[in-house]
């Protein structure tokens, strides 16, 4: 069998959202970056495979790199096919320059020397190829922690006891237990009747086996309790548990169709997923692990490189197996930042992680593990990555230790959001005057580009409405940096009925500035007719003394619409 040798500077193992933020991120910043997927697809658990939603922090939509798929999604993706999002998932990887992508590879071994990682070398099932990958770099996005054994990294698995970290939540005993897996369902209304004959290993269940779980058509919901392997090894497993859930999936399906009432006579099964989504298996060991007590006190950290928000929402081992309730969902009253010392390895120098397998407690998980989350961790370990190599870092925890404001700057200029942090104006806007045809400009240089509750960012604008900044003198401008309103305050959810089909179309938010024009002394240098996306950044290479923003076209929200940020460097 053949080998292919890759030389690049950052490899990333894993290409579920986490690994797609965390390599597109270190590529758009000019690393030669390669991504290893073991799946025919992008995207892991919200791909079309699986067809988990994405969820995050509620009330604080995460920004950066996921916000500009979800809204390239709703330009593109209308009536919500998964095929269509899976394509949006690979044109950002495979068209991004100084990225390489691997699909079909699964990671198989890694080549040690002085502790640090040399290569990583996996398995391409379409090529029958083996393509070995050196790197002075790597990140394990892969969920399961696959470079852990492969490397000796530190990682733990199981549930911890109250007095290891004082976790109120925590069991009185540590185990070994995790939370389980999914294989989802969707299904179709139709325009009369429809039957259902299950296959005959499906399970069948009673009306009690369903009393803590949700299970009427009415309410559209993706059955994400039809849980298993919690009780089990959730990667050794995993096939057998798999088969488990198919019976399961199946079983719950033909209760709903033909055992009660449950609004389903005109409903059919579209689509049943054999990958099964998973929650919890290895987490690597950094120089910080989240805890309960991170996540409840609001996570205020020096070194906050990211935030999460979802509730502690742990999942009884057991799944459906478990008579009670299937989890237990306990409700933050603020969103914490996550520190970069829990995204590097503790004994790999050379080790990054992003995604549910990042360096937390069980309890810290359940929270954390959310792929909005995810996706923030990765853009931030991306980030990262490039800084480790820019100033010339042996190590993961020598770029953290020195290097960690100018990180968060770089993802603050790139729209990703830090609790309790500002973004530094470009200099040649510090001391620029700055004039608006109407209300006040000046929240333009707030650097926090959001809404905030007791704190005003945005300006506001409509049709024919224009910004300005006067630098003086004639001053050499590269590229200007637009953020507009993309309503933060929508679902989270990019599909209708949490993933089941049905009537009805998606567009991007009626907030956003859908035409505008930049104008460098009076002359036209840029004009956009239909933006859809919130971060803009456009190459000008230009002198003058002024530079104008001019709104030309809104979409539809003229009371909401308007600019969080608008400056040049």
């Amino acid at each position: 069998m053949r080998t292919i040798i890759h030389k690049v500077d950052f490899c990333v193992v894993g290409g579920g959202l986490a690994g797609m933020c965390a390599a597109i991120a270190a590529a758009r910043r000019g690393v030669k970056t390669l991504i290893m997927q073991e799946r025919p697809v992008f995207g892991g658990n919200a791909s079309s495979e699986i067809r988990m939603w994405v969820c995050g922090a509620p009330g604080c939509l995460e920004t950066g790199l996921i916000e500009e798929l979800r809204l390239e999604n709703l330009h593109r993706n209308t009536y919500v096919n998964f095929s269509v999002w899976d394509s949006i998932l690979f044109e950002k990887v495979r068209f991004q320059e100084k990225l390489t992508s691997l699909l079909n590879c699964s990671c198989q071994s890694a080549e040690m020397k002085d502790g640090r990682i040399v290569s990583v070398t996996g398995w391409q099932m379409t090529t029958q190829t083996f393509h070995k990958v050196e790197a002075k770099f790597f990140a394990d996005c892969s969920g399961d922690s696959i470079l852990a054994p492969l490397t000796g990294a530190e990682f733990r698995i199981g549930r911890e006891d109250k007095s290891e970290f004082g976790e109120s939540l925590a069991q009185e005993k540590s185990d070994r237990q995790t939370m389980g897996m999914s294989c989802l369902i969707q299904a179709r209304e139709c325009s009369g009747p429809r039957k259902f004959t299950p296959p005959p290993w499906a399970y069948v269940y009673e009306e009690k086996d369903m009393a803590h779980r949700e299970h009427l058509v009415k309410g559209l919901q993706n059955f994400w309790w039809m849980e298993l392997g919690g009780d089990r090894d959730s990667i050794g497993d995993t096939e057998e548990i798999r088969d488990e859930l198919l019976k399961t999936a199946f079983g719950v399906w033909d209760h709903i169709k033909n055992r009660g009432d449950h609004g389903a006579d005109n409903w059919e099964l579209d689509w049943v997923g054999f990958l099964p989504g998973k929650r919890e298996s290895r987490r690597c060991i950094g120089d910080h692990i989240l805890t309960q007590e991170d996540m409840m006190s609001g996570g205020h950290f020096e070194d906050t490189v990211a935030y999460g928000g979802w509730p502690v929402d742990d999942h009884h081992p057991a799944g459906i197996r478990h008579m009670g309730p299937p989890n237990r969902n306990i409700i933050l009253k603020k969103i914490y930042g996550i520190p970069l010392r829990c995204l590097y390895s503790k004994n790999v120098p050379n080790l990054f992680f992003a995604g549910r397998n990042i360096s937390t407690t069980h309890i810290g998980l359940s929270s954390s593990r959310v792929m909005a989350t995810c996706a923030l961790l990765g853009q931030a370990v991306g980030t990262a990555a490039c800084a480790a190599l820019g100033y010339g870092c042996a190590s993961c925890r020598e770029a953290a230790q020195k290097y960690t404001a100018e990180i968060q700057q770089m993802l603050m200029d790139d729209d990703c959001f830090l609790p309790g942090f500002k973004r530094e104006l470009p200099a040649i806007c510090r001391e620029a005057g700055l004039a608006a045809s109407s209300g006040d400009p000046e929240v333009l240089r707030s650097g926090v580009n959001r809404e905030l509750e007791g704190q005003e960012n945005l300006w506001h604008c409509k049709e024919g409405d224009f910004v300005t900044w006067d630098f003086g003198k004639e001053t050499e401008l590269h590229s200007v940096r637009i953020v507009f309103n993309s309503d933060l305050s929508r679902p989270h959810l990019n599909t209708r009925a949490n993933y089941f089909l049905g009537d009805g179309t998606f567009s991007p938010p009626e907030t956003l500035v859908r035409g505008f024009a930049l104008e460098a002394d009076g002359k036209i240098v840029a004009e956009v007719a239909d933006n859809f996306q919130r971060l803009v950044n456009i190459p000008v290479g230009v002198r003058t003394r002024t530079l104008k923003l001019l709104v030309k076209k809104i979409r539809a929200d003229r009371d909401r619409c308007g600019i969080f940020a608008f400056d040049a460097r």
